[in-house]
């Protein structure tokens, strides 16, 4: 049912172009099945604390309903992520690809322990959910790499990302998935200067196609007038730490700044690209980022808490 209702709102606004204030908690109402499910069958809003805070919180903390509103959250932020991540061939599948396939490696890791592991069930599930997805995605893949004859559209972005929801919610792993969406995280903090129009939002923020040299610009946003005081130094800031392009007239004005995404933000600093080369870029960056979410999953946190899942048995 949730992945059913999110796929519906992928659909519409596909075809009537829903206004992004609109739909973004439309993914939380989507969710409640899965929390439904969750609070039958598991029903723990206990988290593990920290090592070093134990003395003053205990080893354990009760959530309550606060659980349910992060992992309403959770459903929210992961179709929304892979959505705005997003703009030339290939990115939305490949990355939702590149997140599946770390899934699977780390619901593998519960698999190759003895029997019977009490994550076991949680992540035979995931595999169920994850298999089936991969499949049809690498075909959608195969028609969607650059130069691309079909497109995902939104449809595509909110089904993966609910997809990822129903596998970290009800496998009980929504905190690795998290580790799993660094990209995502920091493209989605990055545009909240545009998101929240703090900052002027054109409709389409992806990279620009120069005709004449074949490759990948930074859109800009252009001003008409020059940005408030705050705004403005802001602007300044972040180009002298490297995170924005901010063109100036001869009055030190701005009249153009690039674009907050990844995206753009990847051809600030490494120049411009081709569309290809642009993608394996972004998902090499992907990949690195989820390996070392899982690294970061089951070693590090062993600095900080007693166990890892896997050795509790």
């Amino acid at each position: 049912m949730s992945l059913q209702s999110v796929v519906m709102l992928g659909i519409g606004d596909d075809l009537f172009d829903i206004r992004w204030r609109h739909k973004f908690f439309i993914p939380a109402i989507a969710s409640i099945p899965i929390l439904i499910v969750y609070f039958v069958d598991f029903g723990v809003t206990q988290i593990v604390i920290p090592i070093p805070l134990q003395p003053y919180l205990g080893e354990l903390f009760q959530l309550g309903p606060l659980y349910y509103i992060y992992m309403a959250g959770v459903a929210i932020f992961c179709p929304n992520s892979i959505n705005i991540l997003a703009g030339i061939n290939g990115i939305e599948v490949s990355q939702s690809l590149v997140i599946a396939f770390l899934l699977v490696i780390n619901d593998c890791l519960y698999l190759f322990v003895p029997y019977p592991h009490p994550a076991t069930d949680s992540h035979l599930f995931s595999l169920y959910m994850l298999l089936p997805f991969i499949g049809v995605s690498l075909a959608l893949w195969w028609h969607n790499w650059y130069p691309a004859r079909v497109f995902p559209g939104d449809t595509y972005c909110y089904f993966a990302g609910m997809v990822f929801a129903v596998v970290g919610i009800l496998g009980h792993f929504s905190k690795t998935l998290l580790l799993l969406l660094i990209p995502q995280f920091f493209n989605f903090i990055y545009s909240v200067p545009q998101l929240f129009h703090i900052v002027s939002c054109p409709r389409h923020r992806l990279p620009r196609f120069n005709a004449h040299t074949g490759l990948l610009e930074p859109s800009v946003t252009e001003w008409a007038y020059p940005p408030k005081p705050i705004i403005g130094a802001g602007l300044h800031l972040l180009h002298k730490l490297h995170l924005l392009r901010v063109t100036t007239n001869k009055e030190g004005q701005i009249v153009e700044s690039s674009n907050f995404t990844l995206l753009n933000l990847w051809l600030v600093w490494f120049g411009h690209k081709r569309e290809d080369r642009l993608a394996k870029e972004i998902l090499a960056m992907q990949m690195v980022c989820g390996l070392f979410g899982l690294f970061v999953r089951h070693k590090l946190a062993l600095l900080i808490f007693k166990s890892d899942n896997l050795n509790v048995l």
